[in-house]
């Protein structure tokens, strides 16, 4: 048995083929969303997929504004965030963060889903999210991907 044919190969910065990915975010439950493009981003699907590497794609994320949320989520739904001074914890409701800022909520979900250190910062560098259809990335010219067809 030729023990060099089963050693296992291990990408790095240089041997990694890095794409770009267009999702049109229209109808598209935030949830779903958020899990699918953070695999993306991480580069899970690929075959040389290494734990401390960022071996992910660049993901454009349009019309972030037309998302959906299930049942009374658009009201119960609250993000805290804290000044860090006392009493300075503040919430906002699902509702009042897409009226201020329709990207932010899709940018917190996939965040929240990508690892929290030095690799997740710079994985999620990777991501464009953007409220309406327009997006300055024509030149990568994107590939666009069907939430449904990823596993």
């Amino acid at each position: 048995m030729d023990t060099l044919s089963y050693k296992t190969k291990s990408a790095n910065k240089e041997t990694v083929t890095k794409e770009w990915v267009l999702i049109d975010a229209e109808n598209e439950v935030l949830g779903r969303l958020a899990s699918k493009a953070a695999k993306l981003l991480r580069g899970k699907y690929k075959p040389n997929f290494t734990p401390h590497v960022d071996c992910g794609d660049n993901v454009i994320i349009i019309n972030a504004d037309k998302i959906q949320l299930k049942g009374a989520k658009w009201t119960d739904k609250t993000y805290v965030r804290h000044s860090g001074y006392p009493g300075g914890q503040r919430m906002t409701t699902a509702e009042e963060m897409m009226a201020k800022k329709p990207f932010a909520m899709v940018e917190m979900a996939i965040k929240g889903m990508l690892p929290k250190n030095r690799l997740g910062s710079a994985i999620f560098r990777n991501l464009y999210v953007y409220a309406g259809s327009e997006h300055p990335h024509e030149g990568q010219q994107p590939k666009e991907i069907k939430l449904n067809t990823i596993k």
